[in-house]
C-alpha cells in the first residue's frame, strides 16, 4: 500500500505536475535528514522559527520552498528518541526547480535566497508604471478631439466629463492597488489580478479579450499615425499610391519598427518611451505657453483671441450640435482615460509590483487629470466656438451693433463672424480638430506631440498584449494555446507573443474598419476595469482571512459602484459593442468551467461558495424537518472508491447532484499505522471522485475495530441537516468463510444502524462487488511500466521526466517486478475477474429496457418504494419501468390490487404492473429447504446429537452458533425467506434490478448467522439485488 504522511490534513502530493494528465505518484520521494539544532531556545529541538522559505509555493522564482517539520514528526520525537537520535527532514527541491529525480537539495536554511532573475531588467515605479501610465493615457485625444468636447458640453459639463472618466479611473486604480498589494504579484497584469481574486473561469475569459484588445489597439493606434502622415503628404502633394493605401503602408511599416523595439529587450522599449515622453511633455508645454503670445490677426480670424473673460464665460455653457448630447460626447472622450493598465501589464518586470502599482497608476492618474483640465480650460478661455477663417471679417470697434449677432463676444472683439450661424464654418473650437496647433507657440511641435502620443500608446499596447498573452498561456487554461508561453532571453521575453500580436494588428491595419472596432475595443478594457472593481468587491465581502491588503485606502461598495459604473459606461459608449462584450465573454467562461483547468489559487470565489455554504447549513438547521423535502441522504460504506464501483455508482444515481451522498471508509489497525494509510489514499480517491464525475464526498476514520470504527461514521457525520439518514453496503457473501469476528461486526452494524434511526440498503450481485484485487494489480503494472520507463530513459542518457520519479531499483528488480505483476492469472480465475469487472461497470452504463421490481412486502415510511421511483428518473434508468409485488391474503387479491393502485395514483407514483402473491403461506420445496440446511449445518450447536454436558460446553466456547430452540422458534420466518427466493426466481428472473423490503432481527433473539442465512437465502442466485428497510418514519406523503 502506498504511504503519504499528512500535514494538517491537507494532501499535498510532491510529485504531481497540474499540467499532465496521468495520475500522481503517491509514493513519497526518499529524503535526507540531518541531525536536530541548537536553536534560539538554547536546546536541541526540531521545531524551526518562522521563516518564510517555509511559505513559499512551488517553484518560487524569489527563494527556495523550505519544508517544516511535521506535526507527526513533532509528535513522535520522544520515541525516536529512545531508537538512537532526534531528525527530520531536509528541504525538498520543487518539481520545478529542476530535481528530476526528488532528491533533497543541500540545506538551504543557511543559504541565502538564490536570485532566479539575475541580469534581467527590472523597473522601479516611475519609468515601469508612472511614465507608461501618463503615455497610454495622453493619446490623441488630447491634440485633436479635446477642444471639441469642451466645444459641445462647454467647459461646466466638460471638467464634470473629465471628473466622471476620472472617478472611474480612480476608484478601479484603487481596487487594483488592494489586489495587488495582497500577495505577490507576478506577470500577468490584469488577468493575474483577476484570475488571482475570482478564479480560472473569469481571469480566463477576460484575459484573452483583454490581450485580444491590446494587439487590436496596437492597429488603431499605429493607424492614428498613419494617417496623421498622410494629411502631410497630402499637404506637399507627395502622396506614394492613394491615401488608403499609402495609410497601410506606413502604418506596417510602423509596425515593424515597433516590433523591433520591442524585441529587442524592454530595456529599449523604456527608453523609447522616455524619448516619446520628453516629446510630448514639451508639446503640452507649447500648448500653453502658445496661450500667452499675442494673437495675429490670422489666428483671431481662427477664433484665437488670447485669454478673455467674456470668451470663458461664452464657454461656460452647453451647446450640443447634430445629434450630440452629454452621452455621446462623454463617450468620445472616455477611452482617452483608459490605459491605467499600462504599468500593471507589465508587472513581472516590476522592481516591486506591490509598491510601484498603486503609487505609479495614481500618480499618473491625478497627473493626467490636471493636464487634460488645464489645456481644455486654457483653450476654453482663449478661442470662440465658431470662427470663419476670414482676415477680412475683422470690423472696426463700435461699426455695428454686437447685441443683435449669433457671435456677440466675436464681435465685440472685432470679428463678425455671423456667418457660421447659417453656413457652417471651418474654424473654431466646435469646427476645427487642429486648434491646439493653431494656438501653439510652434505648430509642429503638436504634430511631433500627436505622433508621440499614438507611437507610445502603440508601444505600450505591443508590450502588454504578449506580456498578458504569456501569462494566460503558462496557466495552461487553454491548452491549445500553451505553445506560446516559451520565454527567451534574461527578461522571459514572449517573442512567440510578439509575433502573434504583430500578425493580428498588421491584419487588422490591411483589412480592419478600425471605426467599427473602435468601441469593441474600448469596451474590452471596460470590462477588464469592471472585474477588477468587482474582484475587489468579491474578496472583500468574503471576509476571507487571507483579504489582507497592504493598501488600504478602498473601500468594498466603492468598488461595486466602479464596476457598476464601468458596464454603465460600456453601454453608453455603445450598446451592441457591450452586449457582444458581454456574450464573448460569457462564451469564454462556460468553456473554462466545462473543462475546469486543474488550477487551485484559493480565489474569492471559493471563499464566498464556503460563506454560503455555511450560511445555508445554517438556516437549513432552523427549518423542521419535512416529508416533502425528505431525499436519501446516502452513507456508503465502499471502502476505498475504486473498490466498490457498483456500491458508489448506485448510490450516486439515488443522489445525484440533489441529496448527500457520503463515501466511507474504515481502517482498521494500530492508529500510527492506519492514519499514514488513511492519509496516503485521502488525495486519491478524492480525485477519483472528480475524475469519474461522482457528485459524493469521500471520508475515512481510524479504528482498532471495523464496527466501532462503522458507528463513528453513523454518529459523526453530516452537518446540521446535511446528515446521512440511509446506510448503503454491500451483502458479505463471504460470510461463511470470514469467521464469528467477521460476522458479528457485519451484522451487529446493521443492529447499530436500526438503534441510529437509519434507513438500511443492502446491495447483492453474484459476481460479487470487491475489484480490490483487480485495481492493486493494476496499479501495480502502471508503477512498473513507468518504473521501467525511467530506467530505460536513464541507461540511454536522457531524463525522465513525468509524475513518477525515476526508480532507484535496478534493472533486474524493475523486470522482476514486471514479470511478477503482468503475468497473466489462470484461465478459470482470469474468467471470474472478468465478469467482476462487467458486472461492476453495470450501474456506469444506460440500462436496457426491462422491469425494477419492487417487492414491497413491508411498510417501512415509503424508502422501498421511494429509491426505486428515484432511480425511474434518471436518465441511466428512464427505460425501466416499475412493477410492484405485494403480499395479499388468499381470496382477496383484486381488492388488495386495488388498494395498493389507488395508493400508488396517489402518492403520484407510475407503475407498469401490479402482482399481489397470496401464496407465500405455501411451504417452500424441500431442496430449497435442503440448501439451508446445508448452509447453516457448520454453524449449529445440534443439540439433539449431543449430551446436556456437551451442550453447555459447546455453548460457552461457540455462543454465536445457533440452537435448535431458535431455529424452531424461527422457523417460519426462515421458510418465508426460501419461499420468497422462489418467488423471485418465478418473477423476477429477467428484472434489471429487484428491491426487496429487508427482513429485521430482533436483538438477542435472532443469531447473526442465522439472520446472515435468511438474506443469503433471500437474495442468491438473482439479479443484482437491494434489500432496503426504511426506519419507519413516512418519506411518502400524499398531502400537498
Amino acid at each position: 500500500m502506498d504511504r503519504y504522511k499528512s500535514s494538517r490534513g491537507e494532501h499535498v502530493n510532491v510529485a504531481y505536475d497540474p499540467n499532465l494528465d496521468e495520475p500522481p505518484n503517491y509514493e513519497e520521494p526518499a529524503r535526507e535528514v540531518r541531525p536536530s539544532v541548537i536553536s534560539a531556545f538554547g536546546h536541541d529541538t526540531l521545531d524551526r522559527v518562522p521563516n518564510i522559505d517555509f511559505y513559499r509555493n512551488a517553484g518560487s522564482v524569489s527563494g527556495h520552498r523550505q519544508v517544516r517539520p511535521s506535526l507527526q514528526e513533532l509528535h513522535d520525537v520522544f520515541q525516536q528518541k529512545q531508537n538512537g537520535g532526534i531528525s527530520v527532514p531536509d528541504t525538498v527541491r520543487d518539481d520545478s526547480e529542476g530535481s528530476d529525480d526528488g532528491t533533497p537539495c543541500e540545506d538551504l536554511e543557511s543559504n541565502p535566497p538564490v536570485d532566479s532573475t539575475k541580469g534581467a531588467v527590472k523597473f522601479g515605479w516611475i519609468r515601469g508604471v508612472l511614465v507608461r501610465c501618463m503615455l497610454n493615457i495622453w493619446g490623441v485625444m488630447l491634440f485633436i478631439r479635446l477642444s471639441w468636447v469642451f466645444g459641445q458640453a462647454g467647459w461646466g459639463l466638460g471638467i464634470v466629463v473629465i471628473l466622471l472618466s476620472c472617478v472611474v479611473t480612480t476608484i478601479t486604480a484603487l481596487s487594483m492597488s488592494a489586489i495587488c498589494t495582497n500577495g505577490v504579484v507576478r506577470g500577468g497584469g490584469a488577468y493575474y489580478l483577476i484570475s488571482r481574486s475570482l478564479g480560472p473561469e473569469f481571469g480566463g475569459s477576460i484575459g484573452l479579450i483583454f490581450a485580444f484588445a491590446n494587439a487590436v489597439a496596437v492597429a488603431m493606434y499605429v493607424v492614428g499615425f498613419a494617417e496623421t502622415v498622410v494629411e502631410l503628404l497630402q499637404d506637399n502633394n507627395a502622396l506614394m499610391v492613394d491615401p488608403i493605401n499609402d495609410i497601410r503602408i506606413i502604418g506596417c511599416i510602423t509596425v515593424v519598427l515597433l516590433l523591433g523595439i520591442s524585441v529587442a529587450g524592454m530595456e529599449w522599449e523604456a527608453k523609447a518611451q522616455i524619448v516619446l515622453l520628453v516629446i510630448l511633455l514639451v508639446a503640452i508645454v507649447n500648448v500653453f505657453v502658445g496661450t500667452f503670445i499675442p494673437a495675429t490677426e490670422n489666428k483671431k480670424s481662427q477664433g484665437f483671441f488670447g485669454y478673455n473673460s467674456k470668451i470663458f464665460m461664452e464657454n461656460f455653457a452647453p451647446d450640443f450640435r447634430g445629434n450630440e448630447n452629454f452621452f455621446t460626447v462623454f463617450s468620445i472622450f472616455f477611452p482617452a482615460a483608459t490605459g491605467i493598465l499600462a504599468g500593471a501589464n507589465i508587472s513581472g518586470d516590476l522592481r516591486d509590483a506591490q509598491a510601484a502599482i498603486p503609487k505609479g497608476t495614481l500618480l499618473a492618474i491625478l497627473i493626467t487629470g490636471v493636464t487634460y483640465l488645464g489645456v481644455a480650460l486654457v483653450v476654453a478661455a482663449t478661442v470662440v466656438r465658431d470662427a470663419t477663417g476670414n482676415v477680412l471679417d475683422n470690423i472696426t470697434a463700435g461699426a455695428m451693433d454686437c447685441s443683435v449677432t449669433t457671435a456677440v463676444t466675436a464681435c465685440e472683439l472685432g470679428f463678425n463672424f455671423t456667418s457660421c450661424a447659417e453656413t457652417p464654418c471651418k474654424y473654431g473650437l466646435m469646427n476645427n480638430f487642429q486648434v491646439m496647433t493653431m494656438v501653439s507657440g510652434f505648430g509642429p511641435l503638436i504634430i511631433a506631440g500627436t505622433f508621440s502620443a499614438t507611437l507610445s500608446s502603440a508601444l505600450a499596447s505591443l508590450v502588454s498584449a504578449p506580456k498578458v498573452f504569456q501569462a494566460l498561456c503558462k496557466d495552461n487554461i487553454y491548452k491549445i494555446l500553451y505553445f506560446f508561453a516559451k520565454g527567451h532571453g534574461k527578461n522571459n521575453e514572449p517573442i512567440r507573443g510578439y509575433v502573434l500580436t504583430f500578425i493580428i494588428s498588421v491584419a487588422f491595419i490591411l483589412i480592419g474598419n478600425l471605426n467599427t472596432i473602435a468601441p469593441i475595443i474600448s469596451n474590452f478594457f471596460l470590462a477588464s476595469y469592471a472585474l477588477i472593481n468587482f474582484s475587489c468587491f468579491h474578496a472583500s465581502w468574503a471576509k476571507s482571512p487571507g483579504w489582507r491588503p497592504a493598501y488600504k485606502f478602498y473601500n468594498m461598495w466603492l468598488s461595486l459602484l466602479g464596476a457598476i459604473l464601468c458596464c454603465a459606461v460600456m453601454f453608453v459608449i455603445n450598446w451592441w459593442a457591450a452586449l457582444l462584450t458581454y456574450g464573448i465573454e460569457i462564451l469564454l467562461y462556460i468553456y473554462v468551467t466545462v473543462k475546469k483547468p486543474d488550477v487551485n489559487w484559493g480565489s474569492s470565489t471559493q471563499a464566498v461558495t464556503f460563506v454560503s455554504a455555511v450560511s445555508n447549513a445554517l438556516s437549513l438547521s432552523g427549518v423542521d424537518e419535512h416529508v416533502k423535502n425528505f431525499r436519501p441522504q446516502i452513507l456508503a460504506l465502499t471502502a476505498s472508491v475504486r473498490t466498490r464501483p457498483a456500491l458508489l455508482d448506485l448510490a450516486h444515481s439515488f443522489t445525484k447532484t440533489f441529496g448527500l451522498c457520503l463515501t466511507c471508509e474504515v481502517f482498521v489497525g494500530p492508529r500510527a499505522e492506519a492514519l499514514e494509510e488513511m492519509n496516503a489514499n485521502m488525495e486519491k480517491n478524492l480525485m477519483y471522485l472528480r475524475k469519474a464525475k461522482r457528485k459524493a464526498f469521500y471520508t475515512a476514520v481510524v479504528s482498532e475495530d471495523f464496527r466501532e470504527g462503522a458507528v463513528a461514521l453513523l454518529q459523526g457525520s453530516g452537518l446540521g441537516r446535511m446528515k446521512p439518514n440511509t446506510l448503503m453496503m454491500g451483502f458479505k457473501t463471504n460470510w461463511r468463510r470470514a469467521g464469528a469476528d467477521a460476522v458479528q461486526n457485519y451484522v451487529g452494524l446493521l443492529h447499530d444502524a436500526f438503534d441510529f434511526e437509519y434507513g438500511t440498503v443492502l446491495l447483492r450481485m453474484d459476481e460479487g462487488l470487491d475489484v480490490a484485487h483487480i485495481v492493486e494489480a493494476e496499479d501495480e503494472m502502471l508503477k512498473a511500466a513507468k518504473e521501467q520507463q525511467a530506467l530505460e530513459g536513464e541507461m540511454n542518457g536522457g531524463k525522465s521526466k513525468g509524475l513518477f520519479r525515476k526508480s532507484r531499483n535496478s534493472s533486474q528488480q524493475v523486470l522482476t517486478t514486471r514479470v511478477s505483476v503482468c503475468a497473466p492469472p489462470p484461465a478459470h480465475v482470469a474468467k471470474m475477474n472478468e465478469k467482476l469487472v462487467e458486472a461492476s461497470n453495470q450501474f456506469k452504463k444506460k440500462q436496457p429496457k426491462g422491469t425494477i421490481d419492487v417487492w414491497w412486502l413491508f411498510d417501512d415510511g415509503g424508502l422501498t418504494l421511494l429509491l426505486p421511483y428515484i432511480l425511474t428518473t434518471r436518465k441511466k434508468w428512464k427505460d425501466c419501468k416499475l412493477r410492484i409485488f405485494i403480499a395479499g391474503q388468499p381470496g382477496r387479491s383484486e381488492q388488495d390490487k386495488i388498494e395498493m393502485k389507488s395508493l400508488l395514483h396517489k402518492f403520484r407514483i407510475n407503475c407498469s404492473d401490479i402482482t399481489v402473491i397470496d401464496d407465500l403461506h405455501i411451504s417452500p420445496r424441500s431442496d430449497s429447504l435442503k440448501k439451508l440446511d446445508d448452509m447453516i449445518a457448520p454453524f449449529r450447536l445440534s443439540e439433539n446429537s449431543k449430551d446436556s454436558a456437551q451442550v453447555e460446553a459447546l455453548r460457552k466456547e461457540f455462543p454465536w452458533k445457533i440452537t435448535d430452540e431458535e431455529l424452531s422458534t424461527f422457523e417460519e420466518k426462515t421458510n418465508l425467506q426460501v419461499r420468497l427466493n422462489e418467488l423471485l426466481q418465478q418473477h423476477s428472473r429477467s428484472a434489471n434490478l429487484i428491491i426487496v423490503s429487508m427482513p429485521i432481527a430482533r436483538k438477542g433473539s435472532v443469531s447473526d448467522f442465522l439472520y446472515m442465512a435468511w438474506l443469503d437465502s433471500l437474495t442468491k442466485d438473482l439479479p443484482p439485488t437491494l434489500l432496503i428497510r426504511g426506519n419507519h418514519k413516512s418519506v411518502l406523503t400524499f398531502y400537498s
